[in-house]
């Protein structure tokens, strides 16, 4: 019987193919199987999209469909049928890499998978390649730092809960709410409260060929923008002395 596989977490950046890492691309080459989350059936994935310029040097790709779901029950059997099927490559010797955009540590499906894989399959080697994610790439692509000298900078889940979110952006220098999609009329109503509408912008699936970008937050107050939407808060600072 052939030794396990191993499972490698393989960060593949914000959207851009070219912001692949070159461990990240060697992960793809080696694998026996490289092996991407799916919303549903037939549906496009946007980690493959991101990939799919280096699909010539990939062995097997496997598609796998993943819960869009809060209900518990429905959730653990779902991962744990995900689990299974990955096992099953992996109990041939089969090393997979599991791609996801951004990084694999940051707010990702991966982080639900090495779990249940842990708890399941405890055996199983399991790794992770960083990538680059969009809460970094922004800052490039706005050219508005993310932090500077003793700034403090948080990474927020957008959520309806008001108060939580102003805590946030009173407290730091500068925030990146991530999922903003689906509150954004109440976080452009707070940033108009707090005088930083100026300060902010909005970015859906930033460096991708798909990317939209705006500053102006008139625009966006009856928007309904993609999952893959964050927005990048940064207040004004007098520049330091060196």
């Amino acid at each position: 019987m052939a030794d396990h596989g191993k499972i490698i977490g393989v960060g593949v950046g914000p959207g851009d193919p070219e912001l692949l890492t070159i461990k990240a691309y060697r992960a793809l080459k080696e694998a026996d199987v490289v092996a991407y989350p799916k919303k549903r059936r037939g549906a496009n994935s946007y980690a493959y999209k991101i990939i799919e310029p280096y699909a010539d040097v990939m062995k097997e790709s496997l598609g796998l469909v993943f819960p869009m779901t809060k209900e518990i029950d429905v959730l653990e059997k779902e991962w744990n049928r995900i689990a299974d099927e990955l096992y099953e490559h992996v109990e041939e010797g089969k090393d997979v890499a599991f791609v996801t955009e951004g990084d694999p540590m940051l707010y990702s499906t991966f982080i639900h998978l090495w779990r249940t894989m842990n708890k399941k399959f405890p055996e199983v080697e399991i790794t992770s390649i960083p990538g680059i994610s969009s809460v970094t790439a922004v800052a490039s692509r706005l050219m508005i730092p993310l932090a500077d000298g003793d700034d403090w900078t948080a990474i927020i889940p957008a959520t309806e809960d008001r108060e939580k979110m102003k805590e946030a952006l009173l407290q730091h220098d500068g925030v990146i709410f991530i999922k903003v999609a689906k509150v954004l009329p109440m976080m452009i109503e707070l940033l108009e409260e707090l005088g930083l509408a100026q300060s902010a912008a909005v970015a859906t699936k930033v460096t991708s060929e798909d990317e939209w970008v705006w500053r102006n937050m008139d625009e966006l107050k009856t928007a309904e923008l993609e999952y893959l939407t964050l927005m990048m808060v940064r207040k004004e600072k007098k520049e330091a002395l060196v």
